[in-house]
């Protein structure tokens, strides 16, 4: 009986992505905004991607970070991610740390998933998708907001706004990873590039705690260059190092430059804690 089970995970992981293929394309939203945007931007970003060894409509996922104002969009190559563009956001609000409650005004932290459902083709800000704030671990520590996104223009309350010409080439980037089968495109989200340095800086925030708990996450992209598979337990992120052959098989070894687990954190006081 184990072995059958095997066998048919073994076969449903060659049949998904045909099958979520067909379903996505017929779930996909679309308006004339999304439809003309493609057209705008398709034909650039396929000969960009060409010279990478990647095509549009591969696996994507993306790491923003507020302090540099930065999104970064990644791409499989095999089991690996490579680095495809680095874009400036133009405006998001708040201070360093999470969303706490609806109406703060202030910019996520964390790690979330974009669905099918999320884009909006038909968003008031040229064309958006909903980042799923708040997520599992949001919700255990009671934390509310609604309609967090990242999007077109200029202006945020809570949002990551990119201006209509960037926000074509991201929006165009997930969409057609979708299309091709992605199910969800993880999103990433950190206060600051997660360094030592960078830790030692803000060493006296409140936020210390959660931030050496985000970044555990962005030390296994940066390890491994594969996003992690996040779960939530005691109101942490925990992070799986084992992958199941739906989720891709083994993660490639850590690159020798790359190997976090040996650096020393930056000496603080208990009271920061």
């Amino acid at each position: 009986m184990r072995h059958f089970s095997i066998q048919v995970l073994v076969f449903l992981s060659l049949l998904l992505p045909t099958t979520y293929l067909q379903a996505e394309e017929c779930r996909i939203p679309s308006s004339k905004t999304s439809q003309e945007a493609y057209i705008r931007v398709a034909p650039r970003l396929i000969c960009e991607m060409q010279k990478m060894g990647v095509k549009l409509g591969d696996p994507v996922f993306i790491r923003i970070f507020k302090n540099e104002k930065q999104l970064e969009v990644w791409t499989q190559k095999g089991l690996s991610y490579r680095l495809f563009k680095t874009y400036s956001i133009c405006d998001h609000s708040g201070t360093l740390g999470p969303k706490i409650k609806e109406g703060d005004k202030q910019s996520p932290e964390g790690f979330y998933t974009v669905q099918v459902e999320q884009l909006n083709p038909y968003s008031d800000y040229h064309l958006s998708f909903n980042l799923g704030f708040p997520n599992e671990f949001d919700r255990s520590h009671n934390r509310t907001g609604s309609f967090l996104m990242v999007h077109g223009r200029c202006s945020s309350v809570g949002c990551f706004a990119m201006t209509d010409f960037r926000m074509e080439e991201i929006y165009t980037i997930v969409e057609s990873a979708m299309i091709a089968g992605q199910l969800q495109v993880p999103v990433h989200i950190f206060p600051f590039r997660m360094t030592w340095e960078n830790m030692a800086a803000h060493n006296d925030s409140k936020w210390v705690p959660f931030w050496e708990n985000l970044k555990q996450g962005y030390d296994y992209f940066e390890g491994h260059r594969s996003p992690p598979l996040v779960t939530v337990q005691d109101k942490r992120y925990q992070f799986l190092t084992f992958r199941p052959l739906l989720f891709g098989g083994n993660l490639p070894a850590i690159a020798a430059d790359n190997n976090y687990a040996q650096l020393k954190p930056a000496t603080r006081t208990a009271d920061t804690l």
